[in-house]
Parts: structure tokens; C-alpha cells; sequence
């Protein structure tokens, strides 16, 4: 297993907890971090220290695996070189480059699946003042997710190729969600992002990952902006009647 830290601007930060999910103090229950943790789309101007983010995957390592054979890969962007990358990122969504991404896009889903999707979209998009048919506005919007809404660092997972693809993904899944309660816990917010690997070859060009690497998700990750409205609308879970059968 590797783990790749690219410079960091400033290296270090005074630690600051924020009360985020209902909670004081320096560790939440694990139930707050379950229920309390979402999708950050706007991050304050503020870093995040290298030893902050060492000591989140530090603890995250210890996710189940198949096998405990810990397939992950691991890069973290900051600074310049995460400046460099949004830049490119972004520029590569307006021009219109065809994506070829490591890791096939969903493309149908069922009607039920389909619907929350759609919900969720319209939820962001009623947050931010967007009207649906405000074309420009949405491509801005676009623009700004592949510019991993300011976050101040990015978290990149990868697998090796040769590697059986399902148990893999699996896997990182885990550890993924591990690392983003953890982050949640220590009051930053996380937005697991398929547009930090939606142009690999861009990543792999700034942040060194090679070839033989497959490219599986990123998390942009910084400090929550908590006055921004798309960082507080409700949001929504089907009950269990609809996921869940039991038989007795």
C-alpha cells in the first residue's frame, strides 16, 4: 500500500473544531457521524494541515477488506500542485474534452433510482438559485464541481489493475466512508467526487500516478462554509420498507 502526499501550501494550521451535526467536544458518537455527515459543495477559503489529513488516513486504514488485503492506493493533492490540477480540470469540462474514465460512468439507471437522483439535482440546484432552464448557470455550476467546489485538498483512491474489479471497488468503498466520518467528525466536510477522476490522464500527469493504476474516486475535502445554503438543504432516505425484506 502506498500513500502519496503532494506539497502542501501551509503545513500547518492552528486545529479548530467546528460544531457541525449537533455535537461539543473532541469526538462525536459514531451514530451523530453517521446521520450528520453529507455532501459538502462549498468550502471556506481556509487549508487543511498535512498532519490533519495524515492522522484521517491514518485511522482509516483500518477499514475491513476482502481478505485484508487493502488494495488502496492513495494521493493527496494540495497546493500548488491541486491548483494546477482544478485549473485543468475545469478547463478540460468547458472545452468539451470527451471523458475516457478508468472506471465505466453509470449511464441507466431503474426509474426508482433515476427519481432520487433527479431529487437530489433539483435539491442542489433550488440551494443555489439555479431555475432549470438557466442553462448558463448550471454549466457554471458544473464548472465549479470540477473545480472540486474550492476545496483545499483532494483525496484520490486507486486500485492496480490487475486486481478483480468488483472486490476492489468494494473495498475502497469502505475505506472511503470510513475516511469521510472521520473527517466529519473532526468538523471538516467531504464531497466524494467522480469528477476528480472524470479526466485521469490529468491526475496522473500532476499528481504522478502511474499506468498500471486504475483510478477509482476522489473526495475533495476542507472546512464547510455553514452559511452557504447548498450545504444545509434537507435531504432525503428512502425508508426501509423499500430496500430491506425480512424473513422469519
Amino acid at each position: 500500500m502506498s500513500i502519496y502526499f503532494k506539497e502542501v501550501g501551509n503545513a500547518a494550521i492552528e486545529r479548530e473544531m467546528h460544531f457541525w451535526g449537533g455535537f461539543k467536544g473532541d469526538y462525536m458518537e459514531l451514530q451523530q457521524a453517521v446521520l450528520g455527515r453529507r455532501s459538502i459543495r462549498q468550502f471556506l477559503p481556509k487549508p487543511v494541515s498535512e498532519e490533519m489529513i495524515k492522522d484521517l488516513i491514518a485511522q482509516s486504514l483500518w477499514s475491513p477488506s476482502w481478505g485484508n488485503t487493502q488494495p488502496w492506493e492513495i494521493v493527496v493533492g494540495t497546493g500548488e500542485s491541486l491548483a494546477e490540477f482544478k485549473k485543468k480540470n475545469r478547463s478540460a469540462l468547458l472545452e468539451g474534452r470527451q471523458s475516457t474514465t478508468d472506471i465505466p460512468m453509470p449511464q441507466v439507471f431503474p426509474d426508482r433510482h433515476k427519481s432520487r437522483y433527479r431529487e437530489l439535482g433539483r435539491s442542489v440546484l433550488g440551494a443555489l438559485s439555479i431555475a432549470r432552464e438557466d442553462r448558463q448557470a448550471r454549466i457554471d455550476h458544473f464548472a465549479r464541481m470540477f473545480y472540486l467546489f474550492d476545496a483545499p485538498a483532494v483525496v484520490i483512491f486507486s486500485i492496480e489493475k490487475t486486481l478483480l474489479l468488483e472486490y476492489a471497488m468494494l473495498d475502497v468503498g469502505l475505506i472511503l466512508q470510513t475516511f469521510c466520518l472521520l473527517a466529519h467528525d473532526k468538523g471538516l466536510g467531504t464531497c466524494v467526487l467522480a469528477a476528480a477522476v472524470t479526466y485521469p490522464e490529468i491526475a496522473r500527469e500532476i499528481f504522478s500516478i502511474p499506468e498500471t493504476k486504475r483510478l477509482v474516486m476522489g473526495a475533495a475535502i476542507g472546512w464547510p462554509d455553514t452559511d452557504a445554503p447548498v450545504n444545509s438543504f434537507k435531504r432525503n432516505r428512502v425508508d426501509q420498507e423499500e430496500c430491506v425484506k425480512w424473513f422469519r
